[in-house]
């Protein structure tokens, strides 16, 4: 009954599920239905390689929420997860936004339920809340400013040193932001399922088995991983770090789909992905940014569904911390 009830909702909010031929050149296709319905393709760098290739602009967070709010595009089509889509949306509340698969939501976003969230910072009535783009748009109305990771260390700045701080979802960035800012955030217990998985005594090991490797991590990561590492920094931040190293080689402590542009960028480097507890094949994915395909990308351009929606009152409420953010990150 689950299963029919989710089919359902599914169904209602424009989910379609259409085999594609697969003689058709999904490519071709996709790339004349983008011109053909002036539509931007946005893909986040823990998609699929092929994805990331067919895409208008590839980023993380920050750089998303840039090019959203930039385009001149009618159609967006957000190539990554549900929030993104989201903030897209809040961004450009008159364009249509679509996403190649409802399902793909995340683990941190869905850490902090809207309602529980609001129980918690209720006991802090003097403090602003700072919260991490990967979150709900109900969170993101909570907020009095957003940031990325490629942000939250400039965002957090912003606030006077005697302003009391909440920060979430994720209580990893929080802790790491406070360790680099002497503040004293109050952190939302929340934290990515992807970033949680590494091992550290495999990533040990694999230190010690390539020591002219540069262990390198994000931040969402847990503390002890991240003392482990050589350089942390946002995705995009890893991406230019690699560039700019005299390494040649490294060990990537994040979504292993950044490896894509790491090879693209430095084809005479190699990259190894730090492995997670129980990983079998050495990598560490989201299962969520991997539910979009090219073809998924094909049906969704092709109808235009499905459309991400959201009430007005919400959009009105989550899109004055997003601004500011994207004000303070110019």
């Amino acid at each position: 009954m689950e299963q029919l009830q989710l089919d359902k909702m599914l169904e209602e909010k424009g989910y379609i599920d259409e085999p594609v031929d697969p003689k058709l050149k999904l490519v071709e296709e996709i790339t004349r239905l983008k011109k053909e319905k002036n539509a931007v393709i946005l893909s986040h760098f823990y998609v699929e390689g092929e994805l990331q290739d067919i895409a208008d602009f590839v980023g993380d967070s920050l750089g998303l929420a840039q090019k959203a709010a930039s385009t001149d595009a009618d159609i967006i089509v957000f190539v990554g997860v549900h929030f993104m889509a989201e903030t897209a949306k809040i961004i450009n509340p008159s364009k249509k936004v679509i996403l190649p698969d409802l399902k793909a939501g995340c683990s941190l976003a869905e850490s902090a339920p809207a309602d529980k969230f609001a129980a918690f910072k209720a006991k802090y009535s003097d403090h602003k809340v700072v919260t991490y783009i990967n979150a709900t748009a109900a969170l993101k109305t909570m907020s009095d400013l957003v940031c990325t990771s490629a942000n939250a260390k400039t965002i957090v700045d912003s606030f006077p040193k005697g302003q009391k701080l909440i920060f979430g979802p994720d209580k990893n960035l929080g802790n790491y932001i406070n360790s680099i800012t002497g503040r004293e955030m109050v952190l939302w217990d929340g934290a990515c399922m992807v970033h949680e998985q590494y091992s550290v005594e495999k990533i040990i090991d694999l230190i010690e088995e390539h020591p002219d490797a540069e262990f390198i991590a994000h931040p969402e990561c847990e503390k002890p991983v991240l003392l482990l590492a050589k350089y942390i920094g946002s995705t995009t931040a890893l991406l230019n770090y690699v560039q700019k190293s005299s390494a040649k080689k490294f060990i990537v402590a994040t979504e292993s789909g950044i490896l894509h542009q790491m090879v693209k960028a430095c084809p005479d480097k190699v990259f190894i992905p730090a492995p997670s507890v129980d990983s079998t094949c050495g990598c560490n994915d989201c299962s969520y940014m991997k539910l979009n395909s090219l073809q998924k990308l094909y049906v969704c351009l092709k109808h235009e569904q499905p459309e991400i929606s959201l009430p007005e009152d919400v959009i009105e409420k989550a899109k004055l911390p997003i601004q500011r953010m994207l004000e303070i990150s110019k």
